[in-house]
């Protein structure tokens, strides 16, 4: 089913919206809507710049090939990184963001700055044959890795809460180095028609369809390859400590440091000899692919198992039911209870049982980072937050999740109505049921963990171990 659910929104600040005391008297500067506009403008720039120049290299039909080619890879590419992302789904904003970066920010500061460099090695050595490898096994590498990292670095800085792991560094680099390879793509197809323009070649040995062979069939996924090594660096990084600030220094730059080293070995392969292209694509990187492949797929199945082991305590508190844990660390029975919600209530009821899988998701991160030390200052503030989402949507997810749970989980659980076709949470309990319902928010057992109406058991304390 295609739901993609919202992330969790940001906390709204303690004198208000937009505009409220605390923004009365901030800077200009750190207004948001400042800071969004100033992003849009670059980016539109930058767009507009590189169009520009691709289309003065290509000429107006090459640019259009070459568009119609290099649009090609990216629908899978973006899907993969998007199905990486489905335990804890970001924001589409910052995917939109990173794809933009990577293909107008990134492409522009790397076409200026190689052919700049280029140009000044070949003048300062009087070999131009020579400033041309040198430009594309040292600068290329060092130019293009750095702006790519710009992007993931920007959505570490200011999208901390986002930002939460190894997975979150991937999908973010290997998006906007997926933008990166689309531009680029359209410069090399673009130009490469021009030349079977010029020399009439058509069909199979034309120079357009080399280019596509190596560039799109065979290599599609060589940016995102590199750039998900500074990823990995900056989800790592993610995971430490706020005090381990050398670690956290160090392994994004570390993890750089190997992007650029893999990208210029990419770009040497045709120094090599005859086949020195298919040795390092053979020896390097089809099994850095697989083994990068393998550490994702292990991570993504690490998170269903952190939401496994600690929302439980959550379930024991009453926040949520005991099918809920095991359902939420199955990815088929998160798939089956959104079909069960549309089958009973909907797309809109699909779409808020996503969301409380998204919420929950990332209740369970929050709480693993607590219990190791690593949650930041607003911990309490976001648990609350997280708390009130899921329990606003409670009525609709719940029946879906025990559903799922039934199907999917290893535990048996009892039946529970959907709502309106039956008794179900929240209401007196069913005759013949042996479940008793979650007492709801306002009980006279009074408050939650500290916040207004947010649920039961208030003497219970979800993070002791």
């Amino acid at each position: 089913m295609a739901i993609s659910p919202p992330y969790p929104p940001y906390p709204t600040p303690p004198d208000g919206p937009a505009g409220g005391g605390a923004l009365r008297h901030a800077h200009w500067w750190q207004r948001t809507w400042v800071r969004y506009g100033a992003l849009i403008t670059l980016l539109t720039l930058s767009g507009l710049v590189i169009l520009a120049l691709v289309r003065q290299q290509t000429g107006t039909e090459g640019f259009l090939v070459g568009l119609g080619l290099a649009v090609l890879p990216v629908p899978l590419l973006i899907a993969a990184f998007r199905w990486l992302d489905r335990v804890e789904p970001g924001p589409w904003r910052n995917l939109v963001f990173a794809f933009a970066w990577g293909a107008c920010a990134a492409a522009l500061i790397a076409i200026v700055a190689n052919s700049f460099a280029t140009k000044w090695i070949a003048t300062a050595t009087a070999d131009p044959s020579g400033a041309d490898t040198l430009g594309a096994t040292v600068i290329a590498p060092v130019v293009e890795e750095s702006a790519k990292a710009a992007a993931v670095l920007l959505v570490f800085l200011f999208r901390r809460r986002d930002f939460t792991g190894i997975v979150d560094g991937v999908v973010i680099a290997g998006v906007t180095a997926t933008g990166f390879a689309f531009t680029e793509n359209i410069l090399y197809l673009g130009t490469a028609f021009g030349t079977d323009q010029l020399t009439g070649d058509r069909g199979i040995p034309s120079v357009t369809a080399a280019t596509f062979f190596v560039r799109v069939v065979m290599s599609p996924f060589a940016h995102p390859l590199f750039t998900v090594l500074t990823g990995i660096g900056f989800g790592i990084a993610a995971l430490s400590g706020e005090r381990q600030h050398v670690r956290r220094v160090l392994l994004p730059l570390s993890g750089l440091l190997l992007a650029m080293g893999m990208h210029a070995l990419w770009n040497g392969s045709s120094t090599f000899g005859q086949f020195g292209f298919f040795a390092v694509y053979g020896a390097f990187m089809v099994p850095t692919f697989g083994v990068l492949t393998w550490l994702v797929v292990w991570t993504r199945q690490r998170e269903l198992h952190t939401v496994r082991e600690e929302l439980p305590a959550y379930a024991v508190a009453g926040w949520l039911s005991p099918a809920e844990p095991y359902a939420l660390g199955s990815m088929r029975a998160r798939r089956l209870a959104r079909t069960f919600a549309k089958n009973h209530g909907g797309r809109p009821a699909a779409r808020a049982v996503a969301e409380y899988e998204a919420y929950a998701t990332s209740l369970a991160f929050l709480r693993h980072r607590g219990r190791l030390g690593r949650a930041g200052a607003d911990f309490v503030v976001r648990e609350g937050e997280l708390l009130n989402e899921l329990w606003r949507r409670r009525e609709i997810a719940r029946p879906a999740l025990e559903y799922a749970g039934r199907v999917a989980a290893p535990m048996p659980v009892p039946p529970a109505a959907w709502p309106g076709h039956g008794f179900g949470y929240g209401y007196a309990q069913a005759p013949g049921q042996g479940y008793a319902p979650v007492q709801g928010p306002g009980h006279a057992q009074g408050h939650g963990y500290g916040y207004p109406a947010s649920g039961p058991h208030p003497a219970y304390n979800p993070y002791r171990t």
